[in-house]
């Protein structure tokens, strides 16, 4: 358990404390003094606390389970913004085509159907800000509430959380409150797939 919160701490440039402080908690509850009680026995963070963590830097608790693990995780191709709207550069399906981009390896993702975006723009602070690397599944499920990438039919490509889908209407939300809402026919969108991790 604090093998996985340390390595979850350093993967997004973080101390211990760092992390717990992002999460809102006290920023001494990952110390090495509180991962032991008085009689010596090993103490464990409660699931809240694990909960705020995982909530606090956008990681599943499957991710988290596979850091715990040691798992090195899969590499992925990276792209930039820039690349990701233009034609060419992905199939109808949102997986990227053709080769020669930088890779990065991210930990507990074992599955090779996944590449990674870097950011650029505000419209997702405070969560994601320019240059942080995002990891995108095409092949999962998305539902609302879940951090998505869009692609429109235009070629837009942008970093959302699916606020509605239906038959009718794609609303995507910004975490930015400067950012309105955006609305599309289902149409108009090419494909949407789920952020499953950040590395800030």
């Amino acid at each position: 358990m604090w093998r996985g919160l340390d390595a979850l701490a350093a993967h997004h440039g973080l101390t211990p404390s760092g992390l717990a402080r992002r999460a809102g908690l006290d920023p001494t509850a990952f110390n090495p003094s509180k991962r032991e009680g008085a009689d010596g026995r090993p103490r464990w963070p409660s699931t809240e606390s694990l909960a705020r963590v995982l909530e606090s830097v956008g990681s599943r608790f499957e991710d988290f389970a596979a850091l715990v693990d040691g798992r090195r995780g899969a590499i992925a191709p990276l792209i930039g913004f820039a690349q990701a709207g233009q034609d060419g550069f992905f199939d109808d399906s949102g997986f990227p085509v053709g080769g020669g981009w930088e890779e990065v390896r991210f930990p507990g993702l074992e599955t090779e159907s996944v590449y990674a975006l870097e950011i650029s723009g505000d419209s997702m602070e405070p969560a994601y800000r320019a240059g942080d690397r995002i990891i995108v599944s095409p092949g999962s499920e998305v539902k609302p509430g879940d951090r998505v990438v869009a692609k429109t039919v235009g070629g837009e490509v942008m970093a959302k959380v699916l606020a509605r889908k239906n038959t009718r209407t794609v609303e995507l939300a910004s975490l930015n409150p400067a950012y309105p809402v955006r609305s599309f026919k289902p149409s108009e969108v090419a494909w949407l797939a789920r952020i499953l991790w950040a590395s800030q």
